[in-house]
């Protein structure tokens, strides 16, 4: 059986060039569909999201981890109401070494019943679904302890392997007063770019 003819040289080349060229293509295209929302990009500094909010005359709240002070943690929320343009509660976002790796945006509404909050839950997870994919399933779980029943589920998205969303639904009903209330949070996650941040900081 005759070998198949080798490719030239320079042939060679241009075909591993291209395909290593098309795998970090890949790579950027798969975390450039996945951003965070509200004018966000990873890598972003804090000042940015200090910013917006105080433009917007909203509550800020910053967390340094105990031991951890390559962390910030800044949750955003309003005096009362919603996000502006969002049915948001508020908004959380980690950053290390000065860049965003993840943002976290929280639905709470006490306005509204519980199952009101389940259907946009739903709804929410569906359209992200029909925009990058179907979620899978994460985790469920059922707790009872002094009378309040806590339910928990959770589904994800990997666009590409350690740049993800999650969405995560908790319940929590009073068997005594007979009532319920509903939240759900959807997580953007980058951890590419977060060891990415970390390497930074070695090099430094």
């Amino acid at each position: 059986m005759r070998n198949p003819p080798l490719l030239p040289k320079r042939k060679f080349i241009g075909t591993l060039l291209g395909a290593g060229l098309f795998m970090i293509s890949s790579r950027m295209h798969g975390q450039a569909v996945l951003k965070p929302p509200f004018g966000l990009d990873w890598g972003d500094s804090p000042e940015k999201l200090i910013s917006w909010a105080t433009d917007q005359a909203m509550d800020i709240t910053i967390t340094l981890p105990g031991g951890k002070q390559e962390l910030r943690n800044i949750q955003i929320k309003p005096t009362k109401g919603l996000l502006p343009n969002s049915t948001a509660s508020s908004v959380e976002g980690k950053f290390l070494n000065g860049g965003l790796f993840e943002l976290t945006v929280h639905y709470r509404d006490s306005s509204v019943s519980a199952a009101t909050m389940e259907g946009r839950f739903n709804e929410m997870k569906g359209q992200l679904a029909r925009e990058h994919g179907t979620f899978s399933p994460n985790q469920q779980r059922r707790a009872v302890e002094d009378q309040f029943v806590t339910r928990t589920q959770s589904f994800h998205r990997e666009s590409l392997k350690g740049v993800f969303m999650l969405i995560a639904w908790t319940e929590v009903e009073d068997l005594l007063r007979k009532t319920k209330q509903a939240r759900f949070s959807l997580i953007y996650r980058n951890d590419n770019f977060k060891s990415e941040l970390e390497d930074r900081k070695i090099k430094e």
